[in-house]
């Protein structure tokens, strides 16, 4: 385990590293989420050549700190994940993003471009969606989230996902899942459209995303992973490292 001080408080950022070459792989993680249990067997899967991989938690979730005054919005995640970056020796990455994670590394390769050589959002085609990744989070008010909701939304998503939700801070998965809902100026998928980088969007095959056409004609490469869900790297982790092998070499 490794980490680095991001925040005025002194709160950590913590992630699971992997040795292997240069330049690094950086893997971060869904809303609820943590990034070593999703993406472990991937990350070392012997038919993707081995690279330094960073298994790393956004501030509010998994390993990592939990802030009170931190604001989880997408931006101060990808400021706060930058400054990690940094202070880990990473440049000129390949970030492979899921879900909400992939609104963050957007977020992050447009304020922070030198940081991110190529980027590979796992289903998460911007605006992600709050259902079902989120549980309808941003549907509560934080007090009534934290006093309530989070028992409901427990209920819904499952005891699967629960297990590292349970891990969240409850106000940083909320602000987390309300900055999520609300979006970016200007939108994620024009940010998106718009970063000068290699970029892929891997997908269930049963779920493209909206106007395909738009982001290839940008340049994203959008590939459909058979026989997977929402968590395509834990439903069809051959087909998932295939793609990503395929995408960065």
């Amino acid at each position: 385990m490794h980490d680095a001080v991001v925040h005025p408080s002194g709160a950590r950022i913590r992630w699971v590293e992997l040795p292997g070459a240069e330049p690094a792989r950086v893997y971060v993680h869904g809303l609820g989420a943590t990034s070593a249990p999703y993406y472990a067997e991937v990350a070392a899967h012997p038919l993707l050549p081995q690279h330094r991989s960073l298994l790393i938690d956004l501030l509010g979730f998994g390993i990592s700190d939990r802030p009170r005054d931190f604001a989880y919005t997408l931006e101060t995640h990808a400021d706060a994940l930058a400054e990690a970056l940094r202070q880990a020796g990473v440049a000129g990455a390949s970030v492979i993003a899921h879900s909400m994670g992939g609104a963050v590394a957007i977020v992050l390769a447009s304020r922070h471009p030198e940081l991110i050589a190529n980027l590979v959002l796992v289903d998460a085609d911007p605006p992600a969606p709050v259902e079902p990744g989120g549980g309808g989070i941003a549907s509560y008010t934080e007090e009534a989230f934290v006093s309530h909701g989070w028992k409901e939304v427990r209920e819904r998503v499952g005891p699967h996902r629960w297990s590292t939700m349970r891990l969240a801070d409850l106000r940083g998965l909320h602000r987390t899942a309300v900055s999520l809902a609300a979006g970016t100026t200007p939108a994620m998928r024009r940010l998106l459209q718009d970063l000068p980088i290699p970029r892929a969007l891997l997908h269930p095959e049963g779920d493209p995303p909206e106007d395909t056409d738009s982001l290839r004609a940008s340049g994203v490469r959008v590939v459909g992973i058979p026989e997977s869900g929402h968590s395509v790297m834990l439903d069809n982790p051959e087909a998932f490292v295939r793609a990503l092998a395929g995408f960065l070499h």
